[in-house]
């Protein structure tokens, strides 16, 4: 009987477990689950995690087909999800200009009349300027480049989205000249002279402008997701919260097309904006609608701007500047509370962008009132961007249970100048990652690309050290709102999991779950947490399918 029971055991381990696609032997996993958080391997069936352990034992689901990825000790991670980004505005920006890293006004206008050179007639978009890197900090005028573009429409914006430079020939095609007046909710930059425009729009500015430049073509549409995702790919980004929704239900359609094709290497949460949340209810779109791949029932809108663009919206003025910033019009007419009201009775997620203390409060009084007035439901609320936050107001993100949708690379990159704009008191409650933890609130990174760099791995860096990037800050800026590496690590997975409604399926390295892993080139849990800056993705698997390696791996 003995000897029977043993022949028997390997039919009954190959029917009762499944045998793996896929395994990976020898790694340093930090799993994200509480039950198990170190492990050394992992075995795929399927797409997803059939088991977590030790070597030995995921060995012993390898067939003779099963792929054995050996990771040499290296660090493997759940992938990182990103829970802010404009996706396809990003693969757009990679073919377009770049005036990021431009030092001076001579530097952006020397690119602009090389693009001009190239492609005189055509439009001219893209930018991400930042005339914060600039000696004087003014902002840029037309008449920078007037010169080299006269037929040549120009239209690029600041880094942050929420102002942008246009030509002289785009403010006439715009029909936009000294008479003109500023929008609700926007800002028409005027020369203190002769109140002439100089070019600077403002948010609700922006709108006349955007309405001019030519829809891309789908086969535009395509490429430009094709470049992103490899970007995503590059950085060990296995999931995209896309904020953009530029061009309606044109964003899913290029999505779903690449999903046909097999080419569709990140998962998708995408979101409408709030004003077509009708056609979404309609349809029985609720939060979570969806596929493992591209899922909806989530909605954007914008409470206020930035606070590079002098547009967020506070309590108190701007330093040196006699403005709050701007409320945006359907804030301040009241069909922003109307939409939103609506949509969540219809079970639809609301996200809005909030920067200013002023605007996260009011915000939150309207999501208050909403919680009370609509039935009880899993709502899980969003504010984006949280940057600039009332001391009063941690406390109350907690008790309504308001996801605080943060960018952690924002902190480094704005502490360069944001006590210019603000002051340092009010700095203290700025970018308060520890401040949220520690309040208990729901805390989810992502980068805001383009706004900042697509990689995780600078997200983190920036979360827990706050060394600045101009090098100033060596030791943090505020650092009492450092958080730790293994805090950081679960703002980028398994919190960000949650935000989506998806916390069942992804964001830790647990059985059951999609095989979704990054392998990175350096341990971050255990080097100099300043050193995280330099470390790589070397390995990106989506559903258990490696979908990048790099060429540099050791």
């Amino acid at each position: 009987m003995k000897l029977f029971l043993m022949l028997l055991l390997p039919f009954s381990f190959a029917t009762a477990q499944h045998y793996a696609d896929a395994i990976f032997i020898n790694g340093k996993i930090w799993t994200v689950d509480a039950s198990l958080p170190e492990a050394e391997a992992v075995a795929v069936a399927d797409g997803k995690i059939i088991a977590v352990g030790t070597t030995t034992e995921v060995k012993r689901y390898a067939g003779s087909s099963t792929q054995v990825i050996d990771l040499h000790g290296k660090r493997m991670l759940p992938g990182f999800i990103d829970d802010h980004t404009h996706f396809l505005s990003g693969g757009f920006q990679l073919q377009n200009v770049d005036l990021r890293y431009a030092k001076s006004e001579e530097e952006f206008a020397g690119i602009i009349k090389q693009r001009a050179e190239k492609k005189r007639g055509k439009w001219i978009t893209g930018g991400d300027w930042d005339h914060d890197n600039w000696k004087d900090g003014k902002l840029p005028t037309k008449e920078l480049i007037d010169e080299w573009t006269a037929t040549t429409p120009v239209f690029v914006n600041r880094y942050d989205g929420h102002m942008a430079l246009a030509n002289s020939y785009v403010l006439k095609l715009a029909g936009i000249t000294k008479d003109t007046p500023d929008p609700p909710g926007g800002t028409i930059v005027r020369d203190a002279r002769t109140g002439e425009p100089t070019g600077v729009l403002k948010d609700e500015a922006m709108s006349k402008v955007y309405a001019l430049i030519p829809d891309p073509s789908d086969e535009d549409l395509l490429e430009a997701a094709r470049l992103a995702l490899a970007e995503a790919r590059k950085f060990g980004v296995t999931s995209i919260q896309d904020m953009a929704y530029n061009y309606g239900a044109r964003d899913i359609d290029t999505y779903r097309e690449l999903q046909r094709r097999g080419e569709l290497t990140a998962r998708m949460y995408c979101r409408a904006y709030i004003a077509n949340w009708k056609s979404l209810a309609d349809a029985s779109v609720q939060a979570g609608f969806g596929d493992d791949m591209i899922a909806l029932g989530s909605l954007k809108a914008f409470a206020d701007g930035s606070l590079g663009s002098s547009t967020a919206l506070f309590s108190e003025k701007f330093l040196n500047e006699d403005t709050h910033g701007l409320a945006t019009d359907i804030l301040l007419d009241g069909r922003l509370e109307q939409w939103a009201t609506a949509a969540d009775s219809a079970r639809l997620q609301i996200c809005i962008h909030a920067i200013g203390d002023s605007a996260n409060g009011l915000i939150l009084d309207m999501y208050e009132h909403i919680a009370k007035k609509n039935p009880k439901w899993d709502r899980r609320f969003r504010i984006e961007h949280a940057q600039h936050i009332h001391p009063q107001d941690f406390k109350r993100f907690a008790e309504l249970g308001v996801i605080a949708s943060v960018q952690p690379y924002h902190a480094i990159d704005d502490g360069r100048w944001a006590e210019k704009r603000i002051g340092h008191e009010r700095c203290k409650t700025s970018y308060a990652f520890r401040t949220f933890l520690d309040n208990g609130v729901k805390l989810c990174f992502g980068s805001d690309w383009t706004v900042a760099p697509l990689d995780p791995l600078l997200g983190i860096y920036a979360a827990v050290t706050r060394r600045t990037t101009d090098g100033a800050n060596p030791n943090g800026w505020f650092p009492e709102q450092k958080i730790s590496v293994r805090e950081a690590i679960e703002c980028y997975t398994i919190n960000n999991a949650y935000a989506a409604f998806e916390e069942n399926k992804k964001g830790s390295i647990s059985v059951g779950k999609l095989a979704d892993f990054v392998v990175l080139s350096d341990d971050i849990l255990s080097i100099d947490p300043v050193k995280i800056a330099d470390v790589k993705a070397e390995m990106t698997v989506l559903g258990g399918k490696i979908v990048y390696e790099s060429k540099e791996k050791d």
